[in-house]
């Protein structure tokens, strides 16, 4: 099975592919997908809707996992995070993929085994359980 991981973000998108069967997984590739604050919106929007494209027609994941939204303190960031991620989910549900999502929270729980671990905790864990040289970088999926 091969999944590709979103950490979503209007400026800097991380993902991640890996692959594996059963408790085995292994990095296939990771990157990000930028996009210029200088842009309007909805241009942000189309290079992140292109660039994530391109990496699932490139890697064809079975799956995609995302995190789901959570409350933000500045309400504008928050709708514009929905807006990405609705864009990823989009993507998803036109390539056919399996779709999961998953509260940041679950996620530092499963990975570091600490709800509220900070990034370079749960950095640090992924580096270990997928036998990563170095630590990813803090906006790769």
């Amino acid at each position: 099975m091969r999944v590709l991981g979103i950490d979503p973000g209007s400026e800097t998108l991380g993902w991640g592919i890996i692959e594996g069967v059963g408790p085995k997984y292994s990095v296939v590739d990771f990157g990000v997908v930028r996009s210029s604050a200088r842009l309007t919106f909805p241009a942000r929007l189309a290079k992140i809707y292109d660039g994530v494209g391109a990496v699932i027609d490139k890697f064809q994941p079975d799956v995609l996992s995302i995190e789901e939204a959570f409350y933000a303190v500045n309400v504008k960031v928050a709708l514009k995070l929905g807006q990405v991620r609705g864009v990823v989910l989009l993507l998803g549900e036109q390539r056919g993929m399996a779709i999961a999502e998953y509260a940041p929270r679950l996620i530092k729980q499963t990975v570091v085994g600490y709800g509220n671990a900070e990034k370079h905790q749960v950095q640090e864990m992924v580096k270990v359980l997928l036998r990563m040289r170095s630590v990813p970088e803090p906006h790769d999926a």
